[in-house]
């Protein structure tokens, strides 16, 4: 991969750290069973954390491949679901019948603390053991805002990025608050990703306008990060600061930050990726 760098590179990776997202618990009404997976939120503010989009599954768990999950139980406007410590409330179904915006009761602390307890990772049928936490954190991981990893960073370790400073490449981070990657409904699948948040700091800003200045290209490590720099440069020239980024990426895309995206490709070992491709924008 250091290779496919050149002097003067800056590349910019996605420090967030994955939340334990799935919560196994039961929908109150009709006593049936349900998984609720956090998939979106609206700011990464740490006491912003009552409120979620959640996409939700009826009784199994995840040795089942999420497209043969049954759907959750019918759910209405106010009905109440307990999941191990928490409790929650739907504010509103989402033209779809696995997806609601909910609100979690009680303070901040307390929501946070029933999260770590009682949620898991998201779980994927094709793994013969569950993931732990930290098999889903990459090593950059620092504010827990993540529904699922922003998996181009598990590329990175200190050989990497000692190998990248010795050839004059630049790295800094931002924190994107990346979302589900699938959900099994083909439906619902195709709105993803979600609005997702996200944070760029003064120094990844200003690291930004110095490759720039010197001739370099911005390297995104995955679409996390290139969701997040396309937002922020099409309110105007990229500033540092929050933000909720609300498109889409694909092959039509005018890029106006990013230069190169290096892409993940997921391999057995959970903690370890191939690169999968290093798409150059033309």
């Amino acid at each position: 991969l250091p290779d496919l760098f050149e002097p003067g590179d800056l590349l910019v990776a996605n420090d967030a750290a994955t939340l334990p997202a799935s919560l196994q618990g039961v929908h109150l009404p009709s006593g049936g069973a349900i998984e609720l997976r956090l998939a979106g939120r609206r700011s990464l503010r740490v006491d912003d954390v009552r409120e979620f989009t959640a996409v939700l599954f009826g009784e199994g768990d995840w040795h089942t491949p999420t497209e043969q999950r049954p759907l959750p139980p019918l759910v209405h406007t106010g009905d109440a679901l307990a999941l191990g410590p928490l409790r929650a409330t739907v504010l509103r179904t989402l033209d779809h019948p696995r997806l609601a915006q909910v609100k979690f009761a009680g303070e901040p602390d307390a929501i946070w603390s029933g999260i770590a307890r009682h949620g898991k990772p998201v779980q994927y049928a094709h793994m013969p053991q569950p993931l732990k936490l930290w098999d889903v954190w990459t090593g950059v991981a620092s504010l827990p805002v993540a529904f699922e990893p922003p998996s181009a960073g598990f590329v990175l370790d200190w050989a990497l990025l000692s190998a990248l400073r010795t050839k004059g490449v630049a790295f800094a981070t931002l924190t994107h608050a990346a979302g589900l990657s699938s959900t099994g409904d083909e439906l619902l699948d195709s709105r993803l990703p979600l609005d997702e948040p996200y944070f760029i700091p003064p120094s990844t800003a200003r690291a930004i306008a110095e490759a720039r200045a010197r001739g370099g290209r911005v390297i995104a490590l995955g679409t996390t990060v290139t969701r997040a720099l396309e937002h922020a440069a099409a309110r105007a020239t990229l500033m540092s600061g929050p933000g909720v980024a609300d498109q889409k990426i694909g092959p039509h895309t005018k890029l106006a930050v990013v230069d190169a995206i290096v892409s993940g490709k997921p391999v057995p070992n959970p903690v370890t990726k191939a690169i999968g491709c290093f798409i150059v924008n033309n």
